[in-house]
């Protein structure tokens, strides 16, 4: 019978209704116990219990750790129950580091522990499914929701209340729950894993839209207040307007890397457009990243940012399956 580790970290899957509203409190034996899992082989681990709107960085990154080691103390798949909010987040940031074929995967619910028909239970059980299933190995971490699994490159949530929460647009899933079984779909390629013992904490990025009549006020002030580089959410494949584009070039200049992503939910960003668009800001040295949607693409820059400091341009490049600016691979 297979060894798994299940890490609860909170969630809605965890929550209970309170005075004030609802607060994670159930624990990971509580949640083994409403799904029925009892027999199987499951150590627990209560690595925190809160909802992961509250997560930081660190947090994130001391949820990796935990799960490395509990590979590294022979569980045969790592369960963690998540809040939605990030999970798509903590999924990403734990994929950066994965490089083993052992699975982990992510699950949660959208209705309560304590709800008269919760969805936790069914989604814990098809998590458990999926772990063990010959199917998830050396795809990486993996996020089990409603039925479905995804590789964490691209997933994110799509629904707000709603049972189906998560999609990967212009991806879609890669394993089916299905009655009589884990069920293949299509695989992505993953790139080689960053070493997680090289990064001591991960440097601040932060996100900054463009919208009409946007100029690059917020990403002076991104830089002001610390962060050490910044994801443009774009429009369309990749655009912004001419005051945005001067400001990264500014940025860039100083040391500052710029990703550019797309507020838009499908698609990948390409640098197509001049006069404040895409091809002013590939000119203007920022790195356009794929289909990544902002929050992946910060996390990726934040890691690059801890194995080169100096330039993690082509780090990033390299991950995606691009050309880096100068046109050598990365090394």
């Amino acid at each position: 019978m297979p060894r798994f580790r299940l890490i609860a970290t909170g969630g809605t899957i965890a929550s209970r209704r309170s005075p004030h509203g609802l607060l994670a409190g159930a624990t990971g034996a509580e949640l083994l116990a409403q799904s029925g899992l009892g027999a199987l082989d499951v150590e627990v681990d209560d690595f925190t219990t809160r909802g992961s709107y509250a997560f930081s960085l660190a947090d994130l990154l001391a949820l990796a750790k935990r799960t490395r080691d509990a590979l590294a103390g022979g569980a045969d798949a790592v369960v963690i129950t998540h809040g939605t909010d990030t999970m798509e987040e903590s999924a990403f940031l734990l994929d950066l580091f994965h490089g083993d074929r052992r699975p982990v995967v992510f699950t949660g619910a959208q209705r309560p522990f304590d709800n008269p028909a919760p969805d936790g239970p069914a989604n814990l059980a098809a998590a458990f499914a999926v772990a063990a299933s010959t199917h998830a190995r050396g795809l990486g971490s993996l996020l089990v929701f409603d039925g479905s699994a995804w590789q964490a490159r691209g997933v994110r949530k799509v629904e707000t209340l709603a049972s189906g929460a998560f999609g990967s647009p212009g991806r879609g899933p890669c394993l089916r729950v299905a009655p009589d079984g884990v069920r293949p779909l299509g695989a992505q390629p993953r790139p080689p894993a960053f070493e997680l013992d090289a990064v001591g904490e991960l440097p601040r990025v932060d996100v900054v839209a463009a919208y009409a009549g946007c100029d690059g006020a917020l990403l002076d002030a991104a830089v002001a207040a610390g962060a050490r580089g910044v994801v443009l959410q774009a429009l369309g494949a990749g655009n912004a307007c001419a005051a945005v584009a001067r400001t990264v070039g500014r940025l860039v200049a100083r040391g500052v890397p710029v990703l550019v992503c797309s507020r838009a939910f499908s698609g990948p960003v390409t640098p197509l457009y001049t006069a404040g668009g895409g091809a002013d800001l590939d000119r203007a040295g920022a790195v356009f990243a794929g289909d990544l949607s902002p929050w992946q693409a910060r996390l990726l820059l934040s890691v690059a940012l801890t194995h080169k400091p100096e330039d993690p341009g082509p780090v990033v490049s390299q991950w995606l399956g691009q050309p880096s600016p100068d046109g050598v691979r990365a090394a």
